[in-house]
């Protein structure tokens, strides 16, 4: 039966208020859209580390990078028995500075052997080159993509700098990380690089249930199960591994030396803490750089005390 008028002039009613509703809609979205936080541009020239944090309202919330004022002072020369480990992270920082080919990094291993001071100490040597770090929590990093946008332009050099990082099943920053490391149709800007610290090699949480999955060939080779590869696919999307392992006696206490002596102990000093050094990695369970800086301020710092006392009497 053929559409009378009045059912053709209801449905034209109905289109109508349908795109008048529609454009209601528009226009409030783009109200609140200018009520949320504003994106703010740093003071590049304020500092050469930044945080990436979130500013939060009640309508929502956008990132931001903070300057860092205050960088710790640790340098290249201060970190000892790594030699090997610094030297690669050094090369690929320098790489990278001069605007050559250089790779993203993922450091594993022990806590407290340095992993997190190398990268602090790269940045206090190459800042005045133009290198700069920006902090991201492993929460934050889901607007990977938007921070490599921010940055695109800039003239310096960024390291992204992702400490203790690992996840666990499902976390929505391990894929925005894999997309950023490679697998981006767009590519990522050449002016930035991840380095990322961990104590888990693969990055992930691995369970015996996962070896069961393997299938055996019949030339016996052993094929990880689809799970597994997953697993060991984010951290192959690193360039370069860098390995740090515990210190055996003789470094650790000669970290212990170094720090003590830069905290105005004379060798007298040095040789008389040497058993306390000892008791104090053994109630730690721990010889690393990490246990020698406590003990060295701990021990210096008793030192000074008792010395004050001293001269009061």
């Amino acid at each position: 039966m053929p559409t009378t008028a009045p059912e053709n002039t209801a449905q034209l009613d109905r289109e109508r208020r349908e795109i008048r509703l529609l454009e209601q809609l528009e226009r409030l979205i783009g109200g609140l859209e200018a009520l949320l936080p504003a994106s703010v541009e740093p003071d590049w020239s304020a500092a050469i580390a930044f945080r990436w944090r979130r500013r939060v309202s009640a309508l929502g919330s956008r990132g931001e990078l903070q300057p860092v004022p205050r960088v710790g002072a640790i340098q290249l020369a201060d970190l000892h028995n790594i030699d090997e480990q610094k030297q690669l992270i050094d090369r690929n920082t320098r790489q990278f500075v001069q605007g050559l080919p250089a790779n993203n990094v993922l450091l594993t291993g022990s806590r407290g052997t340095g992993k997190s001071s190398l990268i602090k100490a790269c940045l206090n040597a190459y800042s005045a080159k133009g290198l700069r770090l920006i902090e991201v929590d492993k929460s934050d990093l889901v607007d990977l993509p938007d921070i490599v946008e921010r940055v695109a332009t800039r003239p310096e050099r960024f390291i992204v700098f992702c400490d203790d990082l690992s996840f666990d099943e499902g976390e929505p920053g391990y894929k925005a990380l894999k997309v950023v490391l490679d697998g981006s149709v767009a590519s990522a800007s050449d002016n930035l690089l991840i380095y990322a610290t961990s104590n888990r090699r693969h990055l992930m949480p691995e369970y015996m249930s996962e070896n069961l999955a393997a299938r055996h060939q019949e030339d016996g080779e052993i094929h990880p199960g689809e799970t597994a590869e997953e697993k060991i696919s984010l951290s192959e999307r690193f360039g370069l591994w860098v390995a740090f392992y515990p210190f055996r006696q003789d470094e650790y206490l000669a970290v212990v030396a170094h720090w003590l002596s830069n905290l105005g102990c004379d060798d007298n000093d040095i040789e008389a803490a040497r058993g306390d050094a000892l008791r104090f990695a053994l109630e730690r369970g721990s010889r690393s750089g990490r246990v020698a800086w406590q003990f060295a301020r701990d021990w210096a710092g008793q030192l000074r005390l008792r010395a004050t006392r001293r001269r009061r009497t």
